[in-house]
């Protein structure tokens, strides 16, 4: 039987990259060092180690935050020099308490932050994604998460405080846009726009916890009748 230790091409220092990356939603959540102690413990345990450069010791994620990583799948390169481990994170993946360490963003000229911070003392599974499930559905989730969490410098959570009026309000800035957007006939503007509009329409919904799904049954019922007997109808 293979053991991965005798494929992996370990570098000079006796050193392999390790990506982790959320099992559910595919969001890289790190990058760190593994030897070859690491990697057998990784195996033995199904939980992440990595080996610590600064400390020159072996390593357990979360073994004092909690904030663990089961590993679901690993994976190799092609040169056989570089593992991709998929894992359930619980918390952050960040010493930062961010989620992924990759929460900033260098946008339009300047750095942004994609993400909050989560509360240190979160411990669970953050989001609840399906693999099979469709974007509006997983962003969907990502919204029910932060209605609940109302974590601190987080856009959405805001909102959230805020009220209705205030998503309704973004929500008819965001149509605006979009209209003017496509009056300029400018593609990309067109799909930025968009997007921001259906996000505000989700947040609207995730308000109200109706799921995009109940939506896309309604528009399945219609598809049986012609528009016009879906509106006389409605009218009567």
């Amino acid at each position: 039987m293979e053991n991965i230790i005798d494929i992996i091409n370990f570098n000079s220092d006796g050193l392999v990259p390790v990506i982790a990356q959320d099992f559910y939603n595919k969001d890289v959540l790190m990058m760190a060092y593994a030897d070859k102690e690491a990697v057998q413990k990784s195996l033995e345990t199904g939980y992440a180690h990595y080996h610590s450069r600064s400390r020159n010791r072996l390593w357990m994620k979360g073994e004092t935050s909690g904030h663990t990583q089961k590993i679901k799948k690993i994976l190799y390169d092609c040169d056989e020099d570089t593992l991709l481990i998929m894992v359930e994170q619980r918390g952050a993946a960040c010493h930062t308490n961010h989620r992924s360490c990759f929460y900033r963003e260098f946008f339009r000229g300047k750095t942004v932050e994609t993400e909050p911070e989560i509360d240190k003392n979160f411990n669970g599974i953050l989001y609840n994604i399906d693999l099979n499930g469709s974007v509006m559905e997983n962003l969907y989730k990502l919204l029910l998460s932060r209605k609940e969490l109302l974590p601190e410098n987080s856009y959405t959570a805001e909102l959230f405080k805020k009220g209705i009026n205030s998503i309704l309000k973004k929500m008819g800035e965001e149509a605006s846009e979009t209209i003017i957007a496509m009056k300029d006939e400018k593609t990309d503007e067109i799909i930025y726009e968009s997007a921001d509009l259906i996000f505000h329409l989700i947040v609207a919904l995730a308000y109200f916890e109706i799921p995009p799904s109940a939506i896309e049954s309604e528009l399945k019922r219609r598809s049986k009748f012609s528009g016009k007997f879906e509106k006389e109808t409605r009218e009567q």
